[in-house]
């Protein structure tokens, strides 16, 4: 057998371009991202370099991915898929926290029934719901499902801003924006 084995920047290239994939991206809108040039892009979106991937290309890999160096060259795929959605996991600590400070009935029962969506939360989304379970408060005006529901549908909003805030239409962004802040947020006259 004559095959050639891949370089031993191929893992981590290989790593980068299934992340870069669950993105929706391009080549063209990871090479905008990363600022790299259009053939680093293409050896590590298409099979991997035949040697290690220099630190400064992890390093702009990691930033337009919004991971760490760390995160990317040692956390499992399997833990990094998530976040490309918008939906870092919660640590243990804070869903064991959520789990103990609960007491409304309805989130209780949730979480029971919900381990999963529970442990997709990030932890200042955990701080928030234990906030909102005050007696009239928006769980139980809401719902509980509902709440969660609006915290999710707002992380992939965040997402996708983040996403067009690099690209070519960050102008447009800014001002639709300012807009809708304005309308939202009116500044007071005569302070």
């Amino acid at each position: 057998m004559n095959g050639v084995s891949p370089g031993p920047g191929a893992e981590l290239a290989n790593k980068i371009a299934r992340l870069v994939e669950e993105k929706g991206w391009n080549q063209e809108d990871f090479a905008r991202s990363t600022r790299l040039n259009r053939h680093t892009v293409h050896q590590i979106l298409h099979g991997g370099p035949k040697r290690q991937l220099r630190n400064n290309t992890v390093s702009q890999c990691a930033k337009a991915l919004e991971l760490t160096v760390s995160e990317l060259r040692n956390l499992p795929l399997e833990r990094l898929l998530p976040r490309m959605h918008g939906k870092p996991p919660a640590d243990e600590e804070s869903l064991k926290h959520l789990k103990e400070r609960a007491t409304l009935p309805e989130l209780v029962a949730w979480l029971e029934r919900n381990h999963n969506r529970a442990a997709e939360l990030r932890a200042d989304e955990v701080q928030e719901l234990l906030d909102m379970q005050a007696a009239g408060g928006p769980l139980e005006k809401l719902g509980v499902e509902s709440c969660v529901e609006l915290l999710g549908r707002r992380r992939q909003l965040i997402c996708r801003v983040k996403e067009i805030a690099g690209t070519e239409y960050f102008d447009f962004l800014e001002q639709f924006v300012t807009l809708i802040h304005e309308k939202v947020k009116p500044t007071r006259r005569g302070s």
